[in-house]
């Protein structure tokens, strides 16, 4: 019986993915592994604004319990306790370094997308599903990566593209979900959010959409109890 499990949460997933109208796209860890360049881009922001800095791994899985990289790097200065919280504008200077870093190192072709997820675009389109994106990144960070990976016409593919500067609330909050909801046009039933992380799918639950996850290396054991589907990757859904 272990031995079919995977079998059958794939077969699960397919049915899921081929009923939908919409699928809905979280960017950073599920459709490419892109977190550890932003660990290595926040490295190269804070040596260049002259920080004693030095996200490791383990401190930047915590952090990313935190959404947003301004917001990330707000409450890591919090945690340390030793001086006065950073302005708004060293902040700003601090997200446009490490965003103009994040772009250079995806432009040497390191970070590929997943595997299946190509293949899963393309039959997608083959079916006449829209295609969506609900992320907390910035637009210059999903263009950055979805440019090299797709071509510089890779926004033409896609319906809806919100990200986390055109909302309220970031994940968990739902807001990026219902705002891509609104310019679908569509129900929440009818969609499919794919994501990586416990907080991607705390957002598309709060909205109502069905989840299913791909496993991520930083979000490996989140809790997703609650998801629809939870696969390694989104291998054979094409």
């Amino acid at each position: 019986m272990q031995a079919e499990a995977p079998a059958i949460m794939l077969s699960d997933a397919a049915e899921l993915v081929r009923r939908a109208a919409a699928l809905i796209f979280d960017v950073d860890g599920t459709l490419a592994e892109t977190e550890e360049l932003h660990r290595q881009a926040f490295n190269h922001a804070f040596a260049r604004h002259g920080l004693d800095w030095q996200w490791d791994r383990a401190v930047y899985k915590d952090l990313l319990r935190v959404t947003g990289g301004k917001e990330r790097i707000r409450a890591h200065h919090e945690r340390l306790r030793i001086a006065a919280p950073l302005s708004d504008v060293d902040i700003a200077e601090l997200h446009r370094i490490k965003t103009a870093h994040y772009a250079e190192l995806v432009q040497t072709g390191c970070c590929p997308l997943r595997p299946g997820v190509t293949d899963l675009l393309v039959a997608a389109k083959a079916r006449r599903q829209r295609l969506a994106i609900a992320t907390t990144t910035s637009h210059a960070n999903i263009d950055a990566l979805l440019s090299r990976a797709l071509g510089k016409c890779w926004a033409a593919d896609f319906d809806a593209i919100v990200a986390g500067d055109d909302v309220r609330h970031k994940k968990p909050a739902p807001d990026v979900y219902v705002e891509t909801l609104a310019r679908l046009k569509l129900n929440a039933s009818d969609c499919v959010a794919i994501e990586d992380s416990a907080n991607g799918l705390t957002a598309a639950s709060r909205a109502n959409i069905p989840v299913l996850i791909t496993r991520s290396m930083f979000f490996r054991d989140d809790d997703f109890s609650q998801a629809r589907v939870v696969l390694d990757d989104l291998s054979g859904l094409g």
